[in-house]
């Protein structure tokens, strides 16, 4: 839905008639093929702070699509020929407080590019819908909250290699992100950062921020999330981290021993996460975190004095 929903706010006639031809042409209803397994479906509001809707199977019947196996199991209603979803379970998009909220869908934890009657559902496929303010983040093109998910089933019906690249291949804090992962069963190569290759890998960026910021494909999380989506941002030398609120207003800033677990994504390239803070302290206690008990249902995790807080602060 982002990608229709951003046509339908930017008005161009010619955009949103490409974008409607494309949900016609996937449809709202069934194709012949078999039914996906193993699917899940989440329904939450203001950045995953409160989940309205959860299955962990839920009916579906044929090759769905996003939109089909929405409307199979919640109250949905639609606009613009089925394809923009207004309201879920009664709860609409529009304006709140006079801020704009719409609804945003995520799969497998990275925000899909078509409209939800164009996707595909997989088998394994994590969707989540998400109704929230968006002033502040146009996009936000990827989210944790879906973990162990895109490394165990890809997405876009593709697997991809997982890559773990580390400021430190000896720390401690490496070593724990790759055994997370293989404990999810999902194999990961384990490589130095700045070591190149592997374009179209998964890949999770373990260091101290002041570390990685100038690495190739690195997020500008210094932009904040007009740049990334994620709702935080680091000082110039990386010895802070500032957390923001739905609005951008910084909130709290952390300094020394610092975390922050959080996954971007540039144009159609694979997400690309990191596990990083403000020293070496702050990166272990991310690493350690690194897991679906504490990263379901939030977009990113700032970790701090042995507390999580999901991001943005108030968000959830």
């Amino acid at each position: 839905m982002s990608a229709l929903s951003a046509t339908l706010r930017t008005g161009s006639p010619a955009l949103l008639a490409a974008a409607l031809c494309a949900l016609a042409l996937g449809g709202c209803g069934l194709g012949a093929g078999p039914a996906p397994s193993a699917v899940k479906l989440l329904v939450t509001r203001d950045f995953g702070a409160r989940v309205l809707a959860q299955s962990g199977a839920p009916k579906v019947a044929g090759q769905e699509t996003v939109m089909s196996l929405l409307e199979r199991n919640d109250a949905v209603s639609t606009r613009y020929g089925g394809g923009f979803v207004q309201s879920i379970n009664g709860l609409a998009g529009g304006d709140e407080a006079g801020l704009p909220v719409d609804w945003f869908y995520y799969v497998n934890g990275v925000e899909a590019a078509k409209g939800a009657a164009a996707t595909d559902v997989h088998a394994g496929d994590q969707i989540w819908w998400d109704r929230h303010d968006w002033s502040q983040a146009e996009d936000i093109p990827a989210v944790v909250g879906s973990f162990p998910e895109p490394f165990l089933n890809g997405f876009e019906g593709k697997r991809y290699p997982v890559r773990v690249e580390c400021a430190d291949t000896a720390a401690h804090a490496c070593s724990i992100v790759a055994a997370r992962l293989r404990a999810a069963g999902v194999p990961a190569a384990l490589a130095a950062t700045g070591s190149g290759g592997a374009p179209y890998a998964l890949r999770v960026m373990v260091g101290p921020w002041a570390s990685l910021k100038g690495e190739a494909g690195t997020p500008s999380i210094a932009g904040g999330p007009r740049v990334t989506g994620i709702y935080a941002r680091f000082a110039p030398d990386g010895a802070a981290l500032t957390l923001l609120d739905q609005d951008g207003r910084a909130m709290r800033t952390l300094t020394g021993g610092a975390g922050l677990i959080a996954a971007t994504r540039e144009q159609e390239d694979a997400p690309v996460w990191v596990v990083t803070g403000t020293d070496a302290q702050g990166v272990e206690l991310a690493a350690r975190d690194f897991d679906e008990a504490t990263l379901a249902h939030h977009f990113a995790v700032a970790l701090y004095a042995g507390a999580s807080m999901p991001l943005p602060i108030g968000g959830a």
